[in-house]
C-alpha cells in the first residue's frame, strides 16, 4: 500500500485529497508516455493534447467515487491508481463522445478533435483530420486506462474482481451511448425510455459502478455491495438528471459546453419526455419539430426554454431528482452498510446533486 493510500485511509475521507492525489498519479503517468513519445520519435501532440483533456479540468466524480467505495468496505487495498484508471478511462469517452456529437469544446476548451485540427490549421482536410485523429487518441487513452490498472498491483483473486466491475461498467456505457445516439433527434413523450438512457449512460457508469469497484478492492462483501448498488443507482440518476437541467438551462462558463448544447443535439433526456407529455398546441409543435431546423438560434432557445418552464418539465425533474436523493439516502440506513460508511456517502450526495431543495 502506497504512502498516500496509507493517509487517506488514516484521515476521515476528504474528496479534495483525493483529487489531488489522483492527478498526481495522471500527470506522472501522462509525463512518462510524454518522455517515451519523445525517445521513439513520435508526435508529442497525442500526448500534449490528451495531458490538456485529463488535467485541465473535471471535477474527478468517477475516481472519488471508487475511493469512496474503498473507505465504505473497509479500507483494505490498492485503490489510487485504479481510481486513475478510471478517470483515463473518461478521458477516452469524452473525445469519443465528442467526436459523435460534434461538440466544439469541452471543459470550456476546445474538444480534442477541434484542438488537433487546430495544430494543422491550413492543411487541407484538418477538420477530418482532427476527428479521425481523435478517435485514435480516444483508443490510445482506453488503452491506457487498462495499463493503469494492470500495473496498480492487484492480487489475482482482486484483480479478477475488479475486472468484472469494469468489464460490466463499458459494456453498460456503451449500450447507453448507442440507445442515446438512436433517441437524439427523436422527440418523444417516452420518460422510461429516457430514464433508461440516463441509467446506462450515466447513473452506472458514473456513481454505482465506481462505488461498487473501490469496494471490491476493499474485499467487500455482498451486503455492502448490494446497498452501494441501492445508493448508487439513484443517486446517478439524480446526477444525470441535475446534468440535463443544466445542458438546457446552464450557459457555457458552469458547464464548459455551448450554452443548451443538449437543446441543440436534440438529446431525448427526461426533460424534454415531461414537456412533450404536458405540451399542447404551438407549444408541442415546437418541440416535436424542434431539430429540423438545426442549428437553433438565440431566439429558439429561448422559446424552448420557456415552454420547458411552462409546462412544468424543469420543476417535475427536480421532483424526480429530489425522489432519487431520498431513496439513497434511505439505503444508507441498511444494515450491511460498515457505520462509518453512512458518513463518507452522504458526504457525496450534494456535491453531485447539489443541496435539497
Amino acid at each position: 500500500m502506497s504512502g498516500t493510500t496509507v493517509g487517506l485511509a488514516a484521515r476521515a475521507f476528504d474528496s479534495g485529497r483525493v483529487r489531488s492525489a489522483v492527478d498526481e498519479r495522471l500527470a506522472a503517468f501522462l509525463d512518462a508516455k510524454a518522455r517515451l513519445a519523445v525517445a521513439q520519435g513520435f508526435p508529442t501532440e497525442v500526448t500534449d493534447v490528451l495531458r490538456d483533456l485529463v488535467l485541465g479540468g473535471g471535477k474527478r466524480i468517477r475516481p472519488v467515487l471508487c475511493v469512496a467505495g474503498w473507505c465504505a468496505a473497509g479500507r483494505d487495498g490498492a485503490v489510487l491508481q485504479v481510481a486513475a484508471s478510471l478517470e483515463m478511462f473518461h478521458a477516452f469517452a469524452l473525445v469519443h463522445d465528442d467526436v459523435m456529437d460534434r461538440s466544439a469544446t469541452r471543459r470550456g476548451r476546445p474538444s480534442a478533435h477541434e484542438a488537433i485540427a487546430d495544430r494543422h490549421a491550413g492543411r487541407p482536410g484538418a477538420a477530418q483530420l482532427g476527428v479521425d485523429a481523435a478517435v485514435l487518441l480516444g483508443d490510445l487513452a482506453l488503452a491506457w486506462s487498462d495499463e493503469l490498472l494492470h500495473t496498480a498491483g492487484l492480487g489475482g483473486e482482486r484483480f479478477a474482481a475488479a475486472a468484472g466491475v469494469l468489464d460490466a461498467m463499458r459494456t453498460e456505457l456503451m449500450y447507453g451511448q448507442y440507445l442515446d445516439l438512436l433517441a437524439t433527434g427523436q422527440p418523444s413523450a417516452d420518460l422510461e425510455a429516457a430514464l433508461r438512457i440516463a441509467r446506462f449512460k450515466s447513473a452506472k457508469y458514473t456513481v454505482e459502478r465506481p462505488l461498487q469497484l473501490g469496494a471490491v478492492l476493499a474485499g467487500a462483501d455482498g451486503g455492502v455491495w448490494a446497498a452501494l448498488s441501492a445508493f448508487g443507482l439513484p443517486l446517478g440518476e439524480a446526477f444525470q438528471l441535475r446534468d440535463d437541467l443544466l445542458g438546457a438551462f446552464g450557459d457555457s462558463p458552469e458547464t464548459g459546453k455551448p450554452e443548451a448544447e443538449d437543446l441543440r443535439e436534440g438529446k431525448h433526456t427526461a426533460l424534454l419526455a415531461l414537456a412533450l407529455r404536458r405540451a399542447t398546441g404551438a407549444d408541442r409543435d415546437l418541440l416535436t419539430g424542434l431539430w429540423q431546423e438545426m442549428p437553433l438560434g438565440p431566439g429558439q432557445v429561448a422559446r424552448i426554454r420557456a415552454v420547458l418552464e411552462g409546462t412544468g418539465a424543469r420543476s417535475g425533474v427536480e421532483e424526480l431528482i429530489e425522489e432519487r436523493r431520498c431513496q439513497a439516502l434511505q439505503a444508507l440506513e441498511d444494515p450491511g452498510l460498515p457505520p462509518a460508511a453512512g458518513a463518507v456517502l452522504r458526504s457525496v450526495v450534494s456535491s453531485l446533486i447539489g443541496p435539497a431543495r
